[in-house]
């Protein structure tokens, strides 16, 4: 099961779905003092690039403090966006989730507020299986959305060892694990 379910993972990782949605949704990562993380950034970048392609009306940043007593993920990610030239009012912030599975639900609310059906999820190629995944079980059709540019699948090692642990919290979910 371990290697179907990390070869699953990897063909997932390698899938550009992106196509026209009702909102493209940005997964948190690691933000230093208020500037996202090279893997943030990446994560940003890409969904700003697909937002500007016209791809869906609202893009929604998620992640909460990870630790840090000031910034949030999805602060940090709006904020960024902004930055670049996205405008303010097309951005919906998730800043209390503080794992996968918690901003799939929060996500799952708010697209269902805004009788939104479906989103394109942006993350790196290793997390989209199982983001996919919670979603489809939230009720919500998500296209993964790999970041190109993302330092993690460009380095093999760091690659291989975040697919084994999204095996891991896979699996971990498949048996009603829902941290």
């Amino acid at each position: 099961m371990e290697w179907t379910l990390y070869r699953n993972i990897r063909q997932q990782a390698a899938k550009e779905e992106a196509r026209p949605a009702d909102a493209i949704v940005v997964f948190g990562a690691a933000e230093y003092n208020g500037a996202p993380s090279p893997v943030l950034k990446a994560r940003l970048d890409h969904a700003f690039d697909l937002e500007e392609r016209g791809l869906a009306p609202i893009v929604i940043t998620t992640g909460g403090k990870g630790g840090d007593l000031r910034y949030t993920e999805a602060g940090v990610s709006a904020d960024y966006l902004i930055q670049q030239g996205m405008a303010k009012e097309r951005i919906l912030v998730d800043d209390r989730s503080e794992s996968t599975y918690e901003s799939v639900q929060a996500v799952a609310v708010i697209l269902r507020q805004l009788h939104a059906k479906n989103c394109v999820a942006v993350s790196d190629g290793f997390h989209l299986y199982r983001i996919k995944l919670f979603f489809r079980d939230a009720g919500v059709v998500a296209y993964g959305s790999p970041a190109p540019e993302s330092p993690i699948e460009a380095a093999s090692f760091d690659r291989t060892i975040h697919s084994w642990r999204e095996v891991l919290s896979t699996s971990l979910w498949f048996l009603g694990y829902k941290g």
